[in-house]
């Protein structure tokens, strides 16, 4: 594997705190290049380097913070719901102004939204309760619909109101709900 210029490393992450700070302020529709060329305090040249236009690099945003994501579920499918959820809502915790900007916004693009219950739902896939007998009667995908969408409102509700309740709060009073419905 190669080794990335700290240069590259560090321009890239002026771009992408650039757009995420933008998108708090406005519609990522009316978001210009030279917007965040201007915010980053670079060039317009220099975004075209690392992204072919702000779409890409608003792709590239999401799709890191969803795959950091899934890396959690590889070691916590294997811990109780509680002490599972804690790193999960200490990271929405620590990237508040992404999420905050990407699930509380009017005005940013749904398909982060989507692409984080996809994600969810295929995490909860492994952990619906099939030998207890109290999912009989349900079917899977309504299952995890339903355990999917109730996780990312919970995270909307939780960092629209400010975060009132601590990561560890959160995680054990979302841990026994998806318990109950899983």
């Amino acid at each position: 594997m190669t080794k990335v210029d700290r240069r590259i490393l560090k321009t890239q992450e002026a771009l992408k705190n650039a757009v995420i700070e933008l998108m708090a302020e406005k519609n990522f529709d009316d978001i210009t290049i030279q917007d965040i060329a201007d915010q980053a305090n670079l060039n317009r040249g220099t975004i075209y380097l690392h992204y072919q236009d702000k779409y890409d690099l608003l792709n590239q945003i999401m799709e890191a913070h969803i795959n950091e994501l899934k890396e959690m579920d590889t070691w916590a499918c294997e811990m109780e719901w509680a002490d599972a959820l804690v790193p999960y809502f200490e990271y929405f915790e620590k990237n508040y102004v992404l999420f905050s900007t990407m699930l509380a916004s009017k005005g940013a693009p749904s398909s982060f939204r989507t692409r984080l219950l996809t994600s969810f739902m295929e995490g909860f896939r492994g952990e619906i309760d099939n030998d207890s007998g109290k999912n009989a009667e349900l079917n899977e995908d309504v299952m995890l619909q339903y355990a999917g969408t109730a996780y990312v409102g919970i995270i909307e509700w939780w960092i629209r109101n400010g975060m009132p309740y601590s990561p560890q709060v959160m995680a054990k009073q979302v841990g026994t709900l998806l318990e109950r419905s899983l």
